[in-house]
């Protein structure tokens, strides 16, 4: 069992930054992959970044290449979205989520989820 809990989110102004955080409960943390998430109003949720156990493969969606970068800390149970260039089509609620599998991309395919952080992007 695997308990996550996202901080981070808030308000900032188109071309500004943010740093995401997951902090992950139990002692497997490092036996998953982890990847983030978003949902914006009247979307349906999107793949945003992912990263392997150990955080030596990283993907990301197109849409956020080169703006955002996964990251994790497997000694402080943690795993980081930093996200660089917001844009306001960047709003949405981010999760973060674990699953055993490397390179997953489809939400159903993970198995533990955090309740979610509001990113809001001004312009």
């Amino acid at each position: 069992q695997v308990q996550l809990v996202e901080s981070g989110g808030g308000l900032v102004q188109a071309g500004g930054s943010l740093r995401l955080s997951c902090a992950a409960s139990g002692r497997t943390f490092s036996s998953y992959a982890m990847g983030w998430f978003r949902q914006a109003p009247g979307k349906e949720r999107e793949f945003v970044a992912g990263i392997s156990w150990r955080g030596g493969t990283t993907y990301y969606a197109d849409s956020v290449k080169g703006r955002f970068t996964i990251s994790r800390d497997n000694a402080k149970n943690t795993v980081y979205l930093q996200m660089n260039s917001l844009k306001p089509e960047d709003t949405a609620v981010y999760y973060c989520a674990a699953t055993p599998r490397i390179g997953v991309r489809t939400g159903s395919l993970y198995d533990y989820w955090g309740q979610g952080t509001q990113v809001t992007v001004s312009s």
